[in-house]
């Protein structure tokens, strides 16, 4: 058996094209039935919002994976200067079931959310730049992040990797406060390339603020003074918080992306009026008090209703998508993604020489 630590995930870094086409190609073999993912049970005790999860998956085809991920999640750490998400995979030899890889990191996690995203968007960009050749008009991408803890600056790493050429800006809030040294991403690992450079100004100052060298361009990196702000001069907004209440009450402006990590940050009357929804399993996601449970319990959304990632990878659904309109993607946690990915990360360990033997 090998194991993978913190240490030997980060030395094999996050080359994310490799990553998002990892997603997708597990989207498509689950979609037509080539992989086995049961409703993941919540260990509860004590504090309620506290839970620990087991996530167990099968996924065929081409990536040929089992295992299992062992999650806790205590958003109250954050609090006591402690992570808030603890993670474990397993992972098996799929044909004998032979314990094969330990992956303690809560990195597979995030690389796993932030791939998915990225998936998400890339469909959601593709749609959007095809319409904009018809108008003979293109808009950049406004990029607003909520919450810049290791999920949020995650997903800063991989847009500024994937998406930087089609970036105007980049705005961020943290109701903690950010630091500038915050946001140069961290994810670079020492195999995935150089990564983007800062350049220190004034981040409240309009006419000065940080800017990312990334793909030879300058981006700007703004920080807002509350999220109101952020909101109103985004067009991808994402929230990764672990907020205790919902606190977006605002509904989104046409057009625009809302990617909804952390699941409970929209209030009724932000989202209601919303018609295109995307989710990646509507009985996972329909639970927990998430915005989607909000919408089923208070306006009676149904799966009938929304469009899963499915539909969005292998059915072109993102097509039937009127440009003016917002889309909300809420993404609950696909046990077979979290397995794909630390299948990536064993597999390209085992070529680059990288774990440890137990």
């Amino acid at each position: 058996m090998i194991y993978y630590g913190d240490e030997q995930l980060r030395d094999i870094g996050e080359p994310w094209r490799e990553l998002v086409d990892r997603i997708q190609e597990t989207v498509r073999i689950m979609d037509r039935g080539g992989g086995v993912q049961p409703l993941k049970p919540y260990l509860r005790y004590g504090n309620p919002d506290n839970r620990i999860i087991a996530m167990p998956a099968y996924v065929g085809g081409t990536v040929a994976a089992a295992g299992l991920k062992w999650i806790a999640s205590f958003p109250g750490n954050i609090n006591a200067g402690l992570p808030r998400a603890h993670s474990v995979t397993i992972l098996n030899e799929a044909s004998t079931g032979e314990p094969r890889a330990i992956v303690n990191s809560s990195r597979v996690s995030a690389v796993r959310t932030a791939a998915v995203s990225g998936l998400m968007l890339r469909e959601w960009l593709r749609h959007r730049l095809l319409d904009n050749r018809r108008d003979e008009a293109e808009e950049g991408l406004r990029i607003g992040i909520i919450g810049l803890g290791p999920i949020g600056r995650m997903h800063l790493a991989m847009m500024l990797a994937l998406f930087g050429e089609h970036i105007d800006q980049v705005m961020l809030y943290d109701v903690r406060g950010i630091s500038p040294e915050e946001v140069i991403p961290h994810s670079f690992g020492k195999r995935a390339g150089a990564g983007p450079t800062l350049t220190f100004g004034d981040p409240t100052e309009q006419s000065k603020p940080l800017r990312i060298r990334q793909l030879r361009k300058d981006i700007p990196i703004r920080f807002a003074g509350n999220w109101q702000e952020l909101y109103r001069s985004c067009n991808v907004i994402l929230t990764c918080t672990v907020s205790p209440v919902r606190y977006i009450d605002i509904p989104p402006a046409p057009g625009s992306l809302l990617l909804d990590i952390s699941l409970r940050d929209y209030g009724l009357d932000a989202i209601r009026g919303i018609r295109s929804i995307v989710v990646d399993d509507w009985a996972e996601v329909c639970r927990e008090n998430t915005d989607i449970e909000l919408l089923h319990r208070e306006t009676g959304l149904t799966a009938e209703d929304v469009i899963s990632l499915g539909d969005i990878v292998c059915r072109d659904a993102i097509s039937s998508l009127r440009s003016e309109e917002p889309v909300l993607f809420c993404p609950m946690g696909m046990a077979a993604f979290d397995v794909a990915i630390a299948d990536w990360y064993v597999r390209k360990g085992e070529e680059l020489g990288i774990g440890v033997k137990l």
